[in-house]
Order: structure tokens, then C-alpha cells, then sequence
């Protein structure tokens, strides 16, 4: 076996691929940009290689880099991880020329199944059923347009080498190709180094499932079962599950069997995906195969118990695989949410800075139940722009759907983050979504659910009884602590009102706490007459200054995040975020009389939506604009994004130029 590796790659997928070297016995080897010099994956390796500055295509693309530290520290064969120089076929041809194995698939495999374009021409000469497509080279967006009006609208602009939705648009007519192909075009030549397109007809209300394939370098390939990622947003996946609710096992055999026969046909010999967008009557048609590693194969590993690293590994070496197609088995459902830098009430515009706090769930193994958190990121580190947005990836494994969908709610409201935005509300509300529980899913679900963006969903019936029980017991808690310090009123007990007037977003309630710390307690709702209409037992050992509580509220057990905020709190829970007010009867009556804030007029700017880079300005002072126009494009995390005018206008002042770099909220434009 190798006795040192290095890992061609940066973040949660290099410190995955580590801990399986270090089960393995076998010495690890980072290598690291300027803007990773502090990272996790650094730390956590045997050795760590500075290859250059932090823009990618500086550094971790360049593979006489990769090369040298690999010559440097010794390292007999590198695993790319996945995007980077994963499917790029010149890399492992490198690698054997300077006598370094590659931990992957042989390069001619990548030729002929990790070039998009290929992979279709492979596929259809292999009779394989594929989507309408054009697949010759595509010379401007006015050929684009020709292309997309022969095969028919709405069609997919993608990067042929291409990978987690960077370098792709959905267009559903002609403007929306004149604008998306450059900009597709110009992803895929930064984030992969190589700008060729293809273009394809966009199946409407798809499903996207996808084969886990792993072979060796002895002509086996068996497939370990199938993954639901149809949850997406920007063509990029944000939910995946395994198995997938949609299909049966007459649909999974056949959907296998042809992924391997393909795979089989390339002399595939390492872990690979290959992709079928489905119908809903499982119809299904071959999209692409990806020949790395996927983001999201936690949820195969803990439903079919293998590390998949750990087979890429042996079989790079040129062991054969220890199993057949018939020893594979499914046990259970897994489910993975992808947790990104990113603020869903801004539209998912990627968010950068320091990580104040973070505090992931346990990982666990407990009655069942399966938590496990793949991450490369700690407290204090910092979420750079250069890079994928990615900071966890949180997976449960139940012995059903519903149990783990369930154990992932209760994992994400216990996922603490502060300092950036992220996207942890819209996943925890996601997870109460009763499409999403019954499993009638397709691509077009994010769009089809939140038409008008994310925003927090407002607390009702029992998870408004749960916020307002904790604000309660919170306050009490506080209340009883303070009576307990020394030399406030000698000879004379200090009491307070146990009545208290609870403010949960636009709702109030009335209620009564008793018990004393450690708990139990029991908070009373009271009615009208001020009777008691209800009476939950709440026990939890919490105490101020944590930033979870959890605990028990009445029958069920409850993880709620707290921020301390004026005079209150804002709590989050099961996807919803809102402040929470808890008065005596008095501080009641007083703050019903206090105004209400207007916000500031901000019409009349144009505001940088996020923190990234101004790619371009689209007008001049002075220019008339109509609402829809473009007036910049700035660049975040790999992702460029158009600004547009939202009403007619005259630009009276321009603030920002191209290759500056803005905070969020930033001044770009200014209008008469």
C-alpha cells in the first residue's frame, strides 16, 4: 500500500479524503493557497506544500505545481478530490510521466466520459437513450442562439468540463441565451480552465438521479445504488438523498446496469457517477457521468457501508474490489444538506468574512440514528471569495425516509454559525415542506416553492408555543439568577412576577412560569379570563451564554438557536428566525406605544448585493436606463451575477469601476 499521498485539492473534501488516509495508515500531504494558509485541511495533515497565490488558476489548476510538491515531500500518488484538475485528462498523464499514481480513473476513461461532450457521443454510440443535444463546438452566443432555436426551448448551456453547476444557464429564449452563453462561457474558463459549451433541450419537471459506480483496474465496476438530487438551485445541488424516492428496484437494476455496461465500455477503474435526468414515470435519459468523486457521496457510504475513498485508494494501487454486484445492499435512507456561505434572504448571494462562531452538531452514532458532518472549516477561520461557498456538508442515516429526514431537522437546528449568512434557515425550513416529506420532487422544486424568494416562515400553533416556552424559561432563568446575588435587600426576600407577556414575532401571548433551576419548570398559557388553557413541562440544562438551547418542551425534544438581541432574542427553529420579546405586564403596555422604525430610502442606489468583485460597468453617468437593464456584473465565489435596473432612470453617479472589490451593501451606482 502507499505510504504518503498528497491531496491535489483544498476544504471539507481534502480533509475527507485525509481521515480516510490516516484509517488507511497511509501519511497525507496538503497543499495550500495565500488564502488557505490557516485552513483545516492544512492543519490536519502530515505535511503541507504552499503552491501560490489564492486565485485557483494560480495555484491549486497549475499541475507542475501539484507536481513538484509531490516530488518535494515525497508522495507516491495524489487524489484530486473533485473539481480542480479532477477531470482533467492531461493531469494524470502527467502524473505517470513523472512516475506519481493517480488516484482516479485512467486518463483515457476521463477522455472518453469526462468530457461532457464525448460522454454523449460515447453514449449515443453505445445506444444508450440520451437528451436532445448539440455536441460539435458552439463559436459564439448568435451560434448558441441558432442551436438553441433548431433543438427548441427551453435548452441548457453547459461547460463541457464542467461540474457543480459552475459554467451552466437554463435559458427559455432567445435574451436569455444572448446574456447567459458569455457568462457560462466565461465560469467555465475560470473555474476549469477550459471554455468549450454544449447546449441540450432542458427536460421540464425533471428529476436528476445519478449511479454511484466504483471499479478496478481488473475489469470489475459494480454500482452501489442511486442518489435523489433534484433539489437544486443555480443548476447546483443543495439536497441530495440515497436511495431515491422515486424509483423501484426494477427501475434502480436497469439504471444500474447501464451505468456500468457504460463504464465497462471505457474501462472505467475507479469511483464514478454516472448521471440520468428522469420523469416522473421513471422514464430516464443519460445527462453526463462525473469521473471523480461527487460532493454528495456521504449519503451512498452510509447506506451501503463502504469508504468510497478507501476503495479509490486500493484500486489506484491495484487491488481488486473486495465485493460483487450481489453483495451490495441498501440499508436505509440517508439524507445530506449542503450548508453554504451564503444569505437566503438576499437571493443566495454568496456572504464571506470570519466564522465568529461554529458549532456543528456531534457527530454520533445513537439509536439508530447516523449524524456525520464533513467539513473544512473551524471557529475563527474564514470564508475567502475565491472559492466554493461550501462550509459543511451534514448528513443523517435512519432506517427510514421520514426518520431521517427528521433526525436532519433536529441536526440543523442545532448547527450553530455566526459572523456570516448562511443558509441553514432555508435547509431546516425545507425540511418541514410537505412536498419535499412526501418525496414528489423535481429539479424545478426551489423555484416551484419559494416563487418569490426565501423568506422565514412565521411561527404558529405548537412551534409558536415551543419559541415562546424557551424566551419564558429563558427570562426566568435570568430572572432567578439575578435575585440570587448577595447584599441587594438585607433581611428582605426579592420576588418577581412569574406573569409574563410574550412577544413572538407579530404575536403575543400570556403566560405563567414556575419551577427553580435545574428544571423541571412548567410554563402555563393563559387565556382571556386568565385562566390556564395550557400547561407545558419544559426541562433542559441550558444555561446563559450557550448559543443552543435543548431540551424537552412538553413531549418533544427541541434544539432552538439563541441570539441575544435589544431588549430580547432571536430565536431560530425548524426554519423559522424571529425576534422574541418578554415583558412583565407593565413593559407590555409600554412597548405597545413605542413607533415603529422606517427604513431608509435606498431607491435611488444601486447596492452590492454581496461581497465579491465588480467584473464590469455596463453604463456611464449621464446614461438613461429602463428597468431590466444591466448595470454591472459582480463576481463571488466563482459565480458572476448581472445587476439590473428595477425602474427607468438616469445614472447620476458611478462609485465603483471594474476590479474593485466591494463590501456587501456597497454604493455601486447612484440615480438622479
Amino acid at each position: 500500500m502507499f505510504k504518503k499521498i498528497l491531496i491535489a485539492n483544498r476544504g471539507e473534501i481534502a480533509c475527507r479524503v485525509i481521515k480516510s488516509a490516516r484509517k488507511m495508515g497511509i501519511k497525507s500531504v496538503a497543499v495550500y493557497s495565500d488564502a488557505d494558509r490557516d485552513a483545516l485541511h492544512v492543519e490536519m495533515a502530515d505535511e503541507a506544500i504552499h503552491i501560490g497565490p489564492p486565485q485557483a488558476a494560480q495555484s491549486y489548476l497549475v499541475m507542475e505545481k501539484i507536481i513538484e510538491a509531490c516530488k518535494k515531500s515525497g508522495a507516491e500518488a495524489v487524489h484530486p478530490g473533485y473539481g480542480f484538475l479532477s477531470e482533467r485528462e492531461a493531469f494524470p498523464v502527467a502524473l505517470q510521466k513523472a512516475g506519481i499514481v493517480f488516484i482516479g480513473p485512467n486518463s483515457r476513461a476521463i477522455a472518453a466520459m469526462g468530457d461532457k461532450i464525448e460522454s454523449k457521443k460515447a453514449a449515443a454510440a453505445a445506444k444508450v437513450s440520451t437528451v436532445p443535444g448539440y455536441m460539435g463546438e458552439i463559436q459564439d452566443e448568435t451560434h448558441a442562439v441558432k442551436i438553441a432555436e433548431e433543438i427548441g426551448y427551453p435548452v441548457m448551456m453547459k461547460a463541457s468540463a464542467g461540474g457543480g453547476g459552475k459554467g451552466m444557464r437554463i435559458a427559455y429564449d432567445r435574451k436569455e441565451v444572448l446574456e447567459g452563453f458569455p457568462l457560462a462561457r466565461s465560469e467555465a474558463k475560470a473555474s476549469f480552465g477550459d471554455d468549450r459549451m454544449f447546449i441540450e433541450k432542458f427536460i421540464i419537471d425533471p428529476r436528476h438521479i445519478e449511479i454511484q459506480l466504483i471499479g478496478d483496474k481488473h475489469g470489475n465496476v459494480v454500482y452501489l445504488g442511486e442518489r435523489e438530487c433534484s433539489i437544486q438551485r443555480r443548476n447546483q445541488k443543495v439536497l441530495e438523498e440515497a436511495p431515491s424516492p422515486l424509483l423501484d428496484e426494477k427501475t434502480r437494476k436497469a439504471m444500474g446496469e447501464q451505468a456500468v455496461a457504460l463504464a465497462k465500455a471505457v474501462g472505467y477503474d475507479s469511483a464514478g457517477t454516472v448521471e440520468f435526468v428522469a420523469g416522473q414515470d421513471r422514464s430516464f435519459f443519460f445527462l453526463e457521468m462525473n469521473t471523480r468523486l461527487q460532493v454528495e457521496h456521504p449519503v451512498t457510504e452510509l447506506i451501503t457501508g463502504v469508504d468510497l475513498v478507501e476503495l479509490m485508494i486500493r484500486s489506484a494501487f491495484g487491488e481488486k474490489l473486495p465485493f460483487k454486484q450481489s453483495d451490495v445492499t441498501l440499508k436505509g435512507w440517508a439524507v445530506e444538506s449542503r450548508v453554504y456561505a451564503e444569505d437566503p434572504y438576499r437571493n443566495f448571494l454568496p456572504s464571506i468574512g470570519r466564522l465568529v462562531k461554529y458549532r456543528p452538531p456531534a457527530e454520533s452514532v445513537s439509536n439508530g440514528v447516523t449524524v456525520r458532518n464533513d467539513t473544512g472549516v473551524f471557529e475563527g477561520g474564514e470564508i475567502s471569495m475565491y472559492y466554493d461557498p461550501m462550509i459543511a456538508k451534514l448528513v443523517t442515516h435512519a432506517a427510514t425516509r421520514e426518520a431521517a429526514i427528521d433526525a436532519q431537522a433536529d441536526a440543523l437546528d442545532a448547527f450553530y454559525i455566526d459572523g456570516i449568512q448562511h443558509n441553514i434557515p432555508f435547509l431546516t425550513s425545507v425540511m418541514q415542506n410537505p412536498r419535499w416529506r412526501s418525496g414528489k420532487l423535481s429539479t424545478g422544486f426551489i423555484k416551484e416553492e419559494f416563487p418569490d424568494g426565501f423568506k422565514p416562515r412565521a411561527p404558529e400553533g405548537a412551534q409558536q408555543r415551543v419559541l415562546a416556552s424557551v424566551a419564558a424559561i429563558i427570562d426566568h432563568l435570568g430572572n432567578e439568577r439575578r435575585r440570587g446575588i448577595t447584599h441587594q435587600m438585607t433581611g428582605q426576600a426579592v420576588r418577581f412576577a412569574k406573569r409574563r407577556v410574550v412577544k413572538v414575532g407579530a404575536t403575543t401571548v400570556t403566560l405563567e412560569v414556575s419551577g427553580e433551576a435545574p428544571g423541571p419548570y412548567h410554563v402555563s398559557f393563559l387565556d382571556a379570563s386568565g385562566r390556564a388553557a395550557e400547561t407545558l413541562a419544559v426541562q433542559s440544562a441550558w444555561w446563559p451564554g450557550e448559543p443552543v438551547w435543548t431540551g424537552s418542551v412538553g413531549k418533544q425534544t427541541v434544539a432552538v438557536q439563541v441570539r441575544p438581541i435589544a431588549n430580547g432574542l432571536n430565536l431560530a427553529y425548524r426554519g423559522i428566525q424571529v425576534p422574541v420579546y418578554v415583558y412583565t405586564a407593565r413593559e407590555a403596555e409600554l412597548a405597545a406605544l413605542m413607533p415603529v422604525k422606517a427604513g431608509a430610502d435606498m431607491s435611488k442606489y444601486l447596492l452590492c448585493p454581496m461581497p465579491g468583485l465588480v467584473k464590469a460597468i455596463s453604463v456611464e453617468e449621464g446614461a438613461k436606463v429602463q428597468a431590466g437593464d444591466n448595470l454591472a456584473v459582480v463576481e463571488a465565489m466563482k459565480m458572476e451575477n448581472i445587476l439590473k435596473a428595477e425602474r427607468d432612470g438616469v445614472v447620476k453617479k458611478i462609485n465603483a469601476k471594474a476590479g474593485d472589490s466591494l463590501a456587501v451593501d456597497a454604493v455601486i451606482l447612484e440615480f438622479a
